[in-house]
């Protein structure tokens, strides 16, 4: 019997190992805002859920983050973060596009955009260019923020962003991982205090970095980000996007 079964695991290794030496190679690049950006070690422990998606794929798959801070789907090519992931693109490798933080503020004309208008057109530009290249575009609504009413609901902040991100998808037939549904269970189900752990908030002298503490509710610490990228991952599988072939976990 145990003879079998070592037999059996072997027999697991060598698939498992045949699976990957027979695999394309795939680049992902990921291009948003904060909430996916990657951070320094100086500013743990705040982390983009982008930067945990590397260890969920196996070593075929090699994951870009371009998120950057502060950035709208209107900044990101003005300033042009979206030329230089353009210009490395092939075919096919993936673009996960997550905007819409940024896009909301309207004190802002370098990044304030439109849902239903210039933000859909935003979007659609990314895809049409991603596309040009030959890789594949997926979308990705914004992550909530830790917003509780006084009842301990959680509001939703992003307005008509999201749903903007949908029609698009829908209309240019594009994989959509829904992060805006997605994270509220995950949010809700730890709790207004428990939800904590997910973002930015502690105590003075908690860490380093942040000496007198932290109240932050949109931006994600290790633990939060490394739960969010698993929802992405778990969504790639529902998708049943080429890319759940990749992952370690591809069950």
């Amino acid at each position: 019997m145990k003879k079998s079964v070592k037999l059996f695991v072997l027999l697991i290794i060598v698939l498992t190992f045949w699976q990957c030496s027979t695999q394309k190679k795939i680049d992902i690049y990921t291009i948003g805002d904060s909430t996916m950006a990657e951070y320094d070690s100086t500013r743990h422990p705040l982390t983009g859920w982008a930067e945990m998606l590397q260890p969920l794929f196996n070593e075929n798959v090699k994951v870009y983050n371009h998120g950057k801070s502060g950035k709208s789907s209107k900044s990101f090519r003005d300033l042009g973060y979206w030329k230089t992931v353009y210009d490395s693109l092939k075919k096919g490798d993936y673009v996960i596009i997550q905007f819409g933080h940024n896009d909301e503020k309207e004190y802002d004309s370098t990044r304030y955009t439109i849902p239903g208008g210039s933000y859909n057109a935003n979007l659609k530009r990314f895809i049409d260019e991603t596309r040009e290249k030959g890789a594949i575009p997926i979308l990705a609504t914004s992550i909530r923020r830790r917003e509780f009413d006084k009842e301990g609901k959680l509001v939703d902040t992003h307005g008509e962003y999201p749903n903007a991100v949908r029609e698009v998808a829908k209309e240019e037939n594009v994989p959509l991982i829904d992060l805006q549904k997605l994270t509220k269970p995950l949010i809700e189900g730890l709790g207004v205090e428990g939800s904590k752990k997910l973002f930015m908030n502690f105590e003075p002298g908690q860490y380093t970095a942040y000496p007198d503490g932290k109240e932050d509710n949109t931006h994600l610490t290790e633990f939060g980000a490394t739960e969010v990228s698993k929802l992405v991952a778990k969504e790639i599988k529902n998708l049943k996007l080429e890319l759940k072939n990749y992952l370690r976990d591809s069950k």
